[in-house]
């Protein structure tokens, strides 16, 4: 076997010792860490010129599309408005009252033997319908004669309206008498309130009653 002889052992060791030196690796890395940060500072910059893109696009996207939108909101709350009127409108033909039946009936219970001579109607909204008639009765007994008229009011009217108040609020004898069927007869002067409510508040839940649980007997 032939003998081998290396004759450059000392460079070749030289050199392996340059290509190890701390220096010179250190100077790689710092290169190395430059170059990672300066790609990292051009992707950043990159990114936030993208970004900045976008937001002039979206800005001039809201720029062309803002008075469309702006023009929607206020149709909106013109319709809104309009709704509103609208309902309120409803409510107020669906609580309107039609006096002319009521007044029907009034003049259905005129007998011969009473005459009206004032009639005052009027609506408050927390009481109802209110109407007062002042007139005069007349025959033997004017006061029953009121009396018969006033039953005959409540009858009638309370066909449609269930919670129909008709009261006096005066009947008193008068001193004059008045001719009825060709005799004269005895008069009373009477004042009839009619009230009620044609459009009453549906009545409250009551409150639930709690159970009280039975109580365990002790043995």
């Amino acid at each position: 076997m032939p003998l081998q002889l290396n004759l450059l052992h000392e460079e070749i060791l030289e050199q392996r010792q340059r290509q190890r030196d701390p220096l010179k690796l250190s100077i790689y890395a710092g290169i190395g860490l430059a170059v990672l940060l300066v790609l990292n500072y051009l992707w950043t910059g990159y990114r936030v010129l993208e970004s900045k893109s976008r937001l002039n696009a979206v800005q001039s996207e809201w720029a062309k599309i803002e008075p469309k939108v702006t023009a929607a909101q206020k149709r909106a709350e013109e319709l809104n408005d309009i709704i509103s009127t609208t309902k309120t409108l409803d409510g107020f033909i669906d609580r309107r009252f039609y006096w002319a039946p009521l007044l029907e009936k009034v003049a259905h219970c005129v007998t011969p033997n009473i005459q009206i001579t004032a009639l005052e109607g009027a609506v408050e909204e927390e009481k109802g319908i209110s109407i007062t008639l002042d007139g005069v009765a007349g025959g033997r007994e004017p006061r029953e004669v009121a009396e018969d008229f006033r039953q005959m009011l409540l009858e009638q009217i309370g066909k449609e309206q269930p919670s129909v108040k008709v009261e006096f609020k005066t009947l008193e004898d008068l001193d004059t008498t008045v001719s009825v069927g060709g005799n004269n007869v005895t008069t009373a002067h009477f004042v009839v309130i009619i009230g009620f409510d044609p459009f009453p508040k549906p009545p409250e839940p009551a409150p639930s009653e709690r159970k009280s649980k039975p109580k365990k007997e002790e043995s």
